[in-house]
């Protein structure tokens, strides 16, 4: 597991956690909420992990929203810190850019 993803969870845990604008924005357009995520994210899958990403580490989780349907969000931790877990991003993942499992980008 990415050391990143099993930081993200034990920050969630603690309840240390923030939704960043653009995180928001998204979740709203596509009818998301952040406590899908949250709820969500321990039975999460990384389909994706950047540890040296420039604004700090992130990583692509592959997680579902109430009713079961996959969602893709991004979790980050500010670069020169150690909290709290940011949800950067989240969508609905399109199947004409993701291979069935959406876990991997078409080629």
């Amino acid at each position: 597991m990415s050391k990143t993803f099993e930081q993200v969870i034990r920050l969630i845990e603690r309840g240390d956690v923030k939704v960043s604008d653009h995180g928001y924005d998204e979740l709203t357009a596509d009818a998301l909420s952040a406590r899908d995520a949250v709820v969500s994210v321990r039975e999460g899958t990384v389909a994706e992990d950047y540890p040296d990403y420039p604004k700090g580490p992130c990583v692509l989780v592959l997680q579902k929203d109430r009713q079961g349907k996959p969602i893709h969000v991004v979790w980050g931790i500010p670069k020169g810190k150690s909290s709290p877990a940011v949800l950067v991003t989240a969508y609905r993942p399109d199947p004409a850019r993701w291979e069935p499992d959406l876990l991997r980008r078409k080629k």
